[in-house]
């Protein structure tokens, strides 16, 4: 595996285990790297799309679909929490997982709390509608706001 692959996989590792976004030390320690070949790599995981980073560069903001901030959008999974970019996210997050989850956000137009339990066939019927603002071939566009 190279170099940028076993950073990609020790930070999806460390969110995966933790729910938190790691250092580049953690990044280093998991993958076996110094901290500045980790650092080398964001940029490049930056350019595919994989991560987004910070205004200082060595921290990180989404491995999508894990956020690297706190978000409205926080899915509860075997004890730990997440916090996912947006509520698109959020159901990525259990099947990224492979595990049950309870998902707890808010209507956007309304501000009612929501809550969903999503089991192994996925969400169960649901009266909501899910609207993106800005088409998905956009999104990258302005990550960060989409």
């Amino acid at each position: 595996m190279d170099s940028d692959a076993r950073v990609k996989m020790a930070v999806y590792r460390h969110f995966a285990e933790t729910g938190y976004p790691p250092t580049p030390s953690e990044v280093a320690g998991r993958a076996g790297m110094s901290a500045a070949d980790v650092l080398d790599a964001f940029p490049r995981l930056r350019d595919q799309r994989v991560l987004v980073l910070g205004e200082d560069g060595a921290s990180i903001r989404m491995a999508p679909p894990f956020s690297g901030v706190p978000t409205q959008h926080v899915v509860h999974v075997g004890g730990i929490r997440y916090f996912a970019n947006c509520a698109w996210d959020s159901l990525g997050i259990p099947v990224a997982l492979g595990r049950e989850a309870e998902i707890d956000s808010r209507c956007e137009q309304s501000g009612e709390p929501l809550h969903l339990h999503i089991g192994p066939g996925g969400p169960g019927p649901s009266p909501w509608l899910f609207h993106c603002l800005v088409p998905a071939s956009q999104w990258w566009n302005d990550i960060v706001f989409t």
